[in-house]
């Protein structure tokens, strides 16, 4: 039947204005070609200065050891295991966004998968620096990869979960920054065919690999996109889910339960949209995408998100029912650590159940969804809350060990602690920047697929389209 058609007309358009093919390579690559503006230079600026404050901090701690920072007897992980788990969380969305959502064949994930999957790579980038400088010697790092040696029967321990981190973060940032090149490759070659000065036309070329645009070429990429696609689906789950084996895997009470690796992956999913959410906001504003990102994705993007943050929510009162039911007293106290309002860190406990279970069901309400302003402070309300819930499992399990005499005293980070973290955001915030002046931010490509289905002129045209149709059939009825 030439009625039926597969895009409803109920849901809103996902490119907004009467766009052509034309318009969306011009107001896509336009901010490539024209000069930064003024925003995005004290944007990156700023950016810059953070992480160089970072690397200073960063040579505090390797030139004078670990005891630049405030750990003690009982707290050993404190901010930077914290700071790492945090940013591998937020490394989870991008390719959730672009490799699960493209294998559904969902048209919304076109608007944000680019800027999510660069997301990605820069948040595992920054996430991997924690592990490997919190070791102390930073020189023996090359230690956690068992490769072919001369250290005779001297091996890796594989039977330790943070050496399971060491494959799954190498892998899961492998496959997604494939993933994230392939996706560029045919927005690289507009960029090369429209250049004008010399250098550009020359470094495009090279970084698009001789793309032509060619059938051949159409059909390989698809393939590959695919192919991708499937490889990291798997990861998606599986990296949070060994990353919470640190925890899980242990006997420390607190720590050692069942249910950290689903809620941690929904907790990743969680934190990742909001920090897509986060970014996509700037930007959107930034270089004046308003038609690409509309409303239509953010509102999309906040349901994922009250999902997620009511997922997290039943696992934490899992959590305190699994304490309860088990009446194991040691795991009953590390609980009351955490929620007792007479304990130093119940602060934490309680700061994170609000931003992380009670802020995301404002959401709930549709005209709040479709807040730019409530949703921009929302997203970074999730982030914070996630920080805390990270904070929460590693501080208050520990700080108060079997006996008293051995409790730790107030744990607070050194300032370089915090100049490591605040670091890390200066060169994700660069390389952010940097990526959102010089590549595509928004998938040209994949927008131009979707133009005739989803986009505005073609929705108004799709109702007097119908009518034409039905008055075809009713005639050539009547006729016969």
């Amino acid at each position: 039947m030439a009625l039926l058609r597969y895009e409803s007309q109920v849901r809103e358009p996902l490119v907004t204005g009467a766009k052509t093919y034309h318009d969306v390579t011009e107001d896509i690559v336009r901010p490539i070609e024209a000069a930064p503006s003024r925003l995005w230079k004290i944007g990156f600026t700023i950016s810059v200065l953070l992480l160089l404050f970072g690397v200073y901090s960063v040579y505090r701690e390797v030139v004078y050891g670990i005891g630049e920072w405030n750990l003690n007897k009982t707290i050993g992980w404190g901010w930077d295991i914290t700071n790492f788990v945090w940013w591998v969380g937020i490394g989870h969305a991008g390719t959730l966004i672009s490799a699960i959502l493209l294998l559904f064949r969902q048209g919304w994930r076109t608007g944000v998968n680019r800027a999510a999957e660069a997301m990605t790579i820069f948040a595992v980038m920054c996430a991997g620096q924690f592990p490997i400088f919190h070791m102390g010697r930073v020189w023996m790092a090359f230690f956690v990869l068992p490769y072919p040696n001369s250290r005779g029967p001297l091996w890796v321990n594989f039977n330790s979960p943070l050496l399971w981190d060491v494959f799954a973060i190498s892998t899961y940032f492998t496959v997604s920054l494939l993933f994230w090149y392939a996706g560029l490759l045919p927005d690289l070659a507009t960029v090369r065919d429209r250049a004008k000065v010399k250098w550009r036309k020359n470094l495009y070329g090279v970084l698009s690999f001789g793309w032509t645009g060619s059938t051949k070429h159409w059909q390989r990429h698809e393939a590959l996109s695919l192919v991708l696609a499937g490889l990291s689906t798997p990861l998606v789950l599986s990296v949070h889910t060994i990353v919470s084996f640190d925890f899980a895997t242990s006997v420390i009470p607190g720590w050692h339960t069942t249910i950290f690796p689903p809620y941690f992956v929904a907790g990743a999913i969680f934190s990742g949209f909001a920090m897509v959410q986060t970014l996509l906001i700037i930007t959107r504003k930034v270089l004046n995408l308003n038609d690409y990102i509309t409303m239509e994705h953010i509102e999309v993007m906040n349901k994922v998100i009250v999902l997620t943050g009511s997922i997290v929510g039943i696992a934490y009162i899992t959590e305190l029912f699994i304490s309860w039911y088990g009446q194991n007293p040691y795991e009953m106290a590390a609980f009351k650590n955490r929620y007792d309002l007479s304990t130093p860190y119940a602060w934490s406990y309680w700061l994170m159940m609000s931003c992380n279970v009670i802020a995301p069901q404002f959401f709930w309400f549709r005209k709040l969804r479709r807040n730019i302003i409530f949703t921009f402070f929302m997203s970074i309300i999730v982030n914070v809350g996630m920080w805390f819930e990270r904070f929460v499992i590693i501080v208050t399990s520990i700080y108060r060990d079997y006996l008293p005499s051995s409790w730790s005293t107030y744990y607070t980070p050194s300032v370089w602690e915090v100049g490591f973290y605040l670091g890390t955001f200066g060169l994700f915030f660069t390389c952010f920047f940097a990526f959102a002046k010089y590549f595509p931010v928004i998938a040209i490509a994949e927008i131009k697929h979707i133009l005739k289905k989803n986009g505005e002129s073609y929705k108004d045209n799709m109702g007097e389209e119908e009518k034409a149709t039905v008055e075809h059939f009713t005639h050539e009825h009547a006729h016969h």
